[in-house]
């Protein structure tokens, strides 16, 4: 391990950094509020032997090709879709991921868009900070109403960590929960996609992005969901075709979006910004003080794990 460099593209916490400068080299960028760019790792891959990385690092034959020693690269995300599996199998680089470090604040997050959204709490905030509630007072009629959650039904599509918890979630609202998984769950509530999307008021996407998934939910599959119906994507951008979720919203067909990632994030199609029924977030939804610490912290003791020899703790797939 002595001869060991480590590449950190983004910053740790001081004594996660110092536990591996114990026992190898560490790399830093310089600019401590970003990562560090592909051609400053690229200048370091000689060397290395470990990637710290969020998940923003593409992970090709390019890369790999100019890193002949590396023997590891830690995601410090539940994805992985940064790694092109193939390649680093093919050099016996293990990739590894943080799988549950996220999952129960991401959950929270999809609550909170699906909240604002059925409850209109950004319209409302900026009504009372315009000042117009004090001009114009209680208005009766139903100005304000919003969409009640119990009895309606909410699709988990990717019934893994992350739509389990949203599942626990909604529940607590009275919400209907049926889920889709790419094979049978033998739970209850198992749907084909089509027929959850036709039926669910709320469709709620929590899978990877991988080659079936990718574009998965286009103009067909969003004509296929209930007129009025809410989407909410949490998952990995390129899952929803952004023009085509667009014209759904335009249209009038989809009642509403809740979108934290975006399919060419970060740039976000101008349309939803004038839209009062798409709440947005910046790619944030697992983010939390205790969720990153977590991450880290796992990230750090898988390169430990594989640069001692030991096997690593949360293999992203099979070597």
């Amino acid at each position: 391990m002595a001869n060991d460099t480590v590449i950190i593209t983004s910053r740790l916490p001081d004594a996660l950094v110092d536990e591996i400068r114990a026992v190898a080299t560490v790399v830093l960028g310089d600019h401590p509020a970003t990562a560090m760019r592909r051609d400053e790792v690229l200048a370091h891959l000689r060397a290395a032997t470990a990637i710290i990385n969020q998940n923003e690092l593409k992970i090709d034959d390019a890369l790999l090709d100019a890193a002949p020693r590396l023997k590891v690269v830690a995601n410090a995300a539940a994805g992985f879709d940064n790694m092109d599996v193939a390649a680093m199998r093919a050099r016996a680089v293990i990739g590894t991921n943080c799988p549950d470090a996220y999952s129960a604040d991401t959950a929270t997050h999809t609550v909170g868009l699906l909240l604002a959204l059925t409850r209109r709490l950004l319209e409302a905030d900026a009504y009372v900070r315009s000042g117009r509630w004090a001009g114009e007072g209680w208005m009766p009629g139903g100005r304000w109403d919003g969409m009640s959650l119990a009895g309606k039904r909410y699709g988990v599509v990717g019934y893994g960590g992350i739509g389990r918890q949203v599942a626990q979630r909604v529940r607590a609202f009275g919400m209907e929960v049926v889920h889709h998984s790419p094979s049978e769950t033998g739970e209850a509530g198992w749907l084909p996609l089509d027929a959850l999307l036709a039926s669910s008021d709320v469709v709620g996407l929590h899978c990877p992005l991988n080659a079936s998934t990718r574009h998965m939910i286009d103009a067909g599959r969003l004509t296929q969901m209930k007129k009025g119906a809410i989407l909410i994507n949490v998952a990995r951008g390129p899952v929803v075709k952004n023009d085509d979720l667009v014209a759904a919203l335009e249209s009038g067909h989809l009642g509403g979006a809740g979108l934290d990632v975006f399919e060419f994030e970060p740039q976000v199609p101008p349309a939803l910004f004038a839209m009062p029924n798409v709440v947005l977030s910046p790619h944030m939804a697992g983010c939390t003080v205790e969720s990153r610490q977590s991450a880290w912290r796992l990230c750090v003791d898988n390169v430990l794990a594989v640069l001692a020899g030991r096997p690593a703790k949360t293999p992203a797939f099979a070597p």
